[in-house]
């Protein structure tokens, strides 16, 4: 063991991986306390399918593969979905999670059909378009990993400065727009985030699995405190800890995709969270229940089982 965690972190290839996909999950881990509390986990997986047809644009313009051009186009078309989800709910009878699913389905599907067309391009063998479907880290490269951490720093660095605003937003958003607060600029900085957030880590986890690595180390943290605080440290852990051990599992078995391994790990995190956190988790929940019935009680003046 101790050999191959040598031999696995003297490549250079492996040791950038493993720093990419901490800090995506420390990101990720952080806004998406957020999201998970402004309910909009959903929208993390829209915004996830609608970056596809965005990014077999900017491929089509340009005709290179480019993280930057990738990263333009999958902003724009994100940002696109989230106004049309907004205008949908806002000027129409149809509510917000029918919105939802209507603008992913057929946003997934014009990206699928701008896929298709790629491939059956003269250079379209050499797009590698489909590995933003499931991810592929091992494809990572030194400038790919530094520019996802770098997005991931200054989203994290964001999120916090806008701490307190973003708090309100989440417990108290009329309160908030009454002491003069610009709510619906807020919420829509919070989508904005959300959108680099998941573009930044599709070539990572994929357009399937970007969205549990932005909810997944929230719901987990919930269960570890009732503070608003404490919870968006705890899920940066989470979320790094996953990053590491999705990486380094991976590394274990050849031909292992490490996305899909990070969204394994960030899932077993869940799991230990959801049984064993103190006050809120099920053995905890389950103890004072068996507790409660065995306690003894008082019938006719007497002590009773």
């Amino acid at each position: 063991m101790i050999t191959f965690f040598s031999d696995f972190f003297r490549e250079a290839n492996a040791l950038w991986v493993t720093i990419g996909t901490t800090l995506l999950g420390i990101s990720s881990g952080v806004l998406g306390c957020f999201a998970y509390l402004r309910r909009r986990g959903l929208m993390g997986d829209v915004l996830a399918h609608a970056a596809l047809p965005g990014i077999c644009l900017a491929f089509m313009v340009t005709g290179s593969k480019n993280p930057i051009t990738f990263m333009i186009g999958a902003i724009l078309t994100g940002v696109l979905a989230t106004l049309i989800i907004h205008w949908i709910s806002r000027y129409s009878r149809i509510k917000e999670d029918t919105a939802l699913g209507l603008v992913l389905s057929v946003f997934f599907g014009i990206g699928i059909v701008f896929l298709t067309k790629i491939q059956h391009s003269q250079n379209g063998n050499q797009s590698g378009l489909d590995k933003f479907l499931f991810g592929q880290s091992a494809s990572l490269v030194k400038s790919d990993i530094l520019l996802m951490a770098g997005i991931a720093a200054i989203v994290t660095l964001l999120t916090l400065l806008l701490f307190k605003e973003l708090k309100l937003l989440c417990f108290d958003a009329q309160f908030g727009a009454a002491i003069g607060l610009p709510i619906r600029l807020l919420d829509f900085i919070l989508m904005f985030l959300v959108v680099i957030t998941v573009v930044n880590g599709l070539q990572a986890a994929g357009i399937v699995l970007i969205t549990a690595l932005l909810i997944t180390p929230a719901a987990a943290a919930r269960y570890w405190t009732e503070r608003l605080d404490r919870m968006v440290w705890i899920a940066a852990g989470i979320g790094g800890l996953s990053g590491i051990l999705g990486t380094i599992m991976s590394g274990m078995i050849e031909h292992l995709a490490t996305g899909p391994v990070i969204v394994i790990a960030v899932t077993l995190l869940f799991f230990f969270s959801l049984l064993f956190a103190p006050n809120r988790g099920l053995l905890h929940r389950w103890y004072r229940r068996y507790q409660f019935q065995h306690k003894p009680r008082m019938k006719g003046g007497e002590m009773v089982e």
